[in-house]
């Protein structure tokens, strides 16, 4: 029953549960806590079905007193029976599956990333100047590029980068809050979460993995940064800003100011602010959906230590 159990909560918290969340929309109100509820259902997807494995192992291999198996994979055919046991593989399988993708999916993509990164890092530093509205920031690149663009590239060796478009057409409470938005990007590595979450959702098989898990989470970072533009210049000149800049293109690996959630970022910034009462919320069901995966994985591995140092 662990197993099965394991295996459905596997299911939905990568799913169902992604889905019903995705078309929310109180996390507009309290993006911080709403990301740390992502994060919690990710965490826990893969945990509950690392347990379920665990759980299909015990069934399998039988262990005993000593914490070693006292059967073989197949030895357990005629008590389990063929159906049973059958369903047992396949989960077990597809759980070893989920692992080693996440471990290659995690490499790959901090690889690959940070390979982008820096040689489109190397091609701003080349190509890019400085501004006279923008000397105060030695990471800050100018593009000769007409239209209005503003991106970052996160790393040790930042950069913010934006067109000569952009220079002409904001003015300079507009930039200042184009500015705050990419360096509050960078201040709190919004890339390692989409980092993380490009990982979690390669490593599930494409039957069962949801793509409104990253879309949500990249609108949500998108948020933060609005956020802390709009405690330094205010709603209206970051408003102005982001409309200027909606159509820009960043790089791959790059966090843009503009894109496809300026229409629903432009009107939150005119709607109601952010409220503690839905964070809080978001926090308590985040620690919910966490606690039991992960006591459920720690504690088999706890017995089979406790196990192995006794005898």
């Amino acid at each position: 029953m662990s197993a099965l159990a394991f295996s459905l909560l596997a299911l939905l918290l990568s799913g169902p549960v992604p889905a019903m969340l995705a078309r929310a929309a109180w996390p507009l109100r309290a993006p911080r806590a709403a990301i740390v509820l992502w994060q919690s259902i990710a965490a826990a997807a893969v945990l509950s079905a690392f347990s379920a494995g665990i759980a299909i192992a015990s069934r399998l291999f039988v262990p005993g007193p000593d914490g070693r198996p006292t059967s073989t994979i197949v030895g357990e055919i005629a008590v389990l029976g063929w159906p049973l046991w059958t369903a047992y593989v396949v989960v077990f399988l597809l759980t070893l599956v989920v692992g080693a993708r996440l471990v290659v999916s995690v490499l790959n993509v901090a690889v690959a990333t940070r390979r982008r990164r820096a040689h489109h890092r190397m091609v701003v530093d080349l190509v890019g100047a400085h501004h006279s509205r923008t000397r105060s920031r030695s990471s800050l690149r100018v593009l000769d590029v007409d239209e209005p663009l503003a991106y970052c590239l996160p790393g040790v060796r930042s950069r913010v980068v934006v067109s000569e478009g952009a220079l002409k057409t904001l003015a300079d409470n507009e930039m200042s809050a184009i500015l705050e938005h990419e360096h509050a990007h960078l201040r709190a590595r919004h890339d390692l979460v989409l980092e993380m979450f490009t990982a979690v959702h390669a490593a599930f098989p494409r039957l069962v993995r949801s793509g409104h898990a990253f879309n949500a989470v990249r609108l949500l970072i998108e948020l933060l940064a609005d956020d802390a533009a709009v405690r330094a210049e205010g709603p209206t000149p970051l408003a102005r800003a982001l409309v200027a800049c909606a159509s820009g293109r960043a790089p791959r690996g790059a966090l843009a100011a503009g894109g496809p959630t300026t229409v629903v970022r432009v009107r939150r910034l005119g709607g109601k602010p952010n409220s503690r009462m839905l964070a809080a919320g978001a926090y308590a069901a985040a620690a919910a959906v966490l606690v039991v995966p992960t006591v459920a994985f720690a504690v088999p591995w706890l017995n089979e230590l406790h196990r192995l140092f006794l005898v």
